[in-house]
């Protein structure tokens, strides 16, 4: 598996960054909707929707994908919509899950929240890297994240006592939320001057420590998500780790953040 894992990420990861950074602003926001759909049908494939239920997903999350896509999302009604419309639900379902248990949430609402957390979030890949110096921020956004994970990871491992949110996922700790925000904010001040040179300090380290949180979220709405839909992957798609939404999730939120922080 491991060695699944190191070939998958050798031949997705380059071509990702290759296509990040040299494709156009068109051929991007292609990519993306494309990368869209795809994780539209691991929403479908995982709730194992009927025909309505499929409708039901290609309208509420094709939708607004493609009007996001066309038309972006700088305004403020538009930032309002997606937070009561897409990340409200999911965190709701995350509460849920975590106090309740999976079992207590109706399929019919996977569906739907599913569709429009995908529906709406994933677009913002496009509009944040192909906003107005948008790539060096979203590689900064990627790599926060990155690390965000990664100190959780060995933090939680090495000194993780006190479950976080045991019917969620239940190998997250507390020790291992804070030493994942913490190597988040310490990334992005090494960053900065690389990726962010006309930022000052602190706006990085604002922005590094709400990317942290927002990617722990992330993870733990796509967690609750499989944990209502009964399965272990989202797809199949990346050997080794599973589904688009498996590598995805801990960033839906982070680039939305990140992408109105820019604008701002």
């Amino acid at each position: 598996m491991l060695r699944t894992r190191l070939w998958t990420a050798a031949v997705a990861l380059p071509a990702t960054i290759a296509i990040l950074l040299f494709a156009s602003n068109s051929v991007f926001t292609v990519f993306i909707a494309l990368m869209t759909a795809w994780s539209l049908y691991e929403i479908i494939a995982m709730v194992k929707a009927k025909a309505v239920e499929t409708l039901m997903v290609a309208i509420c999350g094709g939708g607004p994908a493609i009007y996001l896509l066309m038309n972006g999302g700088g305004s403020e009604s538009t930032a309002v919509i997606v937070v009561i419309a897409a990340i409200l639900p999911i965190l709701a379902l995350v509460a849920l899950v975590a106090l309740e248990g999976a079992e207590r949430v109706p399929r019919t609402w996977l569906v739907a929240i599913g569709a429009l957390w995908v529906g709406m979030l994933f677009p913002y890949f496009a509009l944040l890297r192909n906003a107005p110096g948008g790539i060096p921020i979203i590689m900064l956004t990627f790599l926060l994240v990155i690390a965000s994970d990664s100190g959780a990871y060995f933090v939680g491992r090495s000194l993780g006592r006190t479950k976080l949110l045991l019917r969620v996922s239940p190998n997250k700790t507390v020790e291992g939320a804070i030493g994942g925000l913490a190597a988040c904010v310490v990334a992005g001040i090494i960053l900065r001057p690389l990726l962010a040179p006309r930022w000052t300090t602190g706006a990085v380290v604002i922005m590094a420590a709400v990317v942290g949180v927002l990617a722990q979220f992330g993870d733990a709405a796509g967690s609750a998500f499989k944990r209502v839909a009964g399965v272990k992957d989202s797809g199949w798609i990346l050997p080794g780790h599973g589904g688009l939404i498996d590598r995805a999730c801990s960033l839906f939120f982070a680039a939305a953040f990140t992408y109105y922080y820019l604008l701002g």
